[in-house]
């Protein structure tokens, strides 16, 4: 299930998966999948299941197939460094190219990836503008509107009657947009990080925590440091 938020009075679909849909212009949004980051921490000898670059596409293709978009927005650091698509089995290229037939697709530059490997289609940009908002990877410090970013990898610690649960979230104060990240193994920082800081300031926020099949709406004065 998805759940709904506006960013500067642009209605959205918050989805439990963590991408973003903007229904008015069939526009799908993820942030941050960082496409072979198994492989990049094997080739310094710390060894994690090779799979996440084929888990990430999967969960992209459920996205296809539940939202049909017409153009969709990686908002950086979609590949977790320059070398990635290398080191990408063919199969996955197979992937993302079926995924990105009959539509539009594209990749912002991001820290990681400043420009998306040669071996992948689709269009690159440094921020996109449409339907009113700004798309982009790293946020801007300050008091900025209509901002849709990622890079923070955003994450909500929230308190229950049985303790508490560290969620992936959106966080937002209805002027601007934090993704989570999208990656199988992205982490996330905790929405109380001063990193959070010089975006939103003492204004409210509300984060829009993932579960396993929905998304939960908290206000930000419910979560926890780590």
């Amino acid at each position: 299930m998805s759940g709904g938020l506006a960013i500067n009075g642009v209605a959205c679909v918050a989805d439990a998966s963590g991408a973003l849909f903007l229904e008015s212009e069939r526009l799908l949004v993820v942030a941050d999948l960082h496409f072979e980051k198994g492989s990049a921490y094997a080739a310094r000898r710390i060894f994690l299941p090779p799979y996440d670059t084929a888990a990430t596409l999967a969960r992209l293709a459920r996205l296809m197939l539940r939202y049909a978009p017409r153009t969709v927005v990686a908002l950086g650091d979609s590949f977790h460094d320059v070398r990635a698509g290398e080191r990408m089995h063919t199969l996955d290229l197979s992937g993302i190219e079926s995924l990105q037939r009959g539509r539009d697709w594209i990749w912002i530059a991001g820290n990681h990836d400043p420009d998306a490997p040669a071996q992948v289609g689709g269009e690159r940009r440094a921020e996109l503008r449409a339907a009113g908002l700004t798309f982009r990877h790293e946020p801007q410090a300050g008091d900025v509107t209509g901002e849709v970013a990622g890079h923070l990898h955003p994450a909500a610690r929230v308190a229950s009657q049985s303790g508490s649960t560290r969620r992936r979230c959106f966080v937002t104060d209805g002027a601007r947009c934090v993704l989570p990240a999208f990656g199988a193994f992205a982490g996330g920082l905790n929405v109380r990080d001063a990193a959070f800081a010089p975006l939103f300031g003492a204004r409210d926020v509300i984060v829009h925590a993932l579960g396993r099949d929905r998304v939960y709406a908290v206000h930000g004065s419910r979560c926890l440091a780590d």
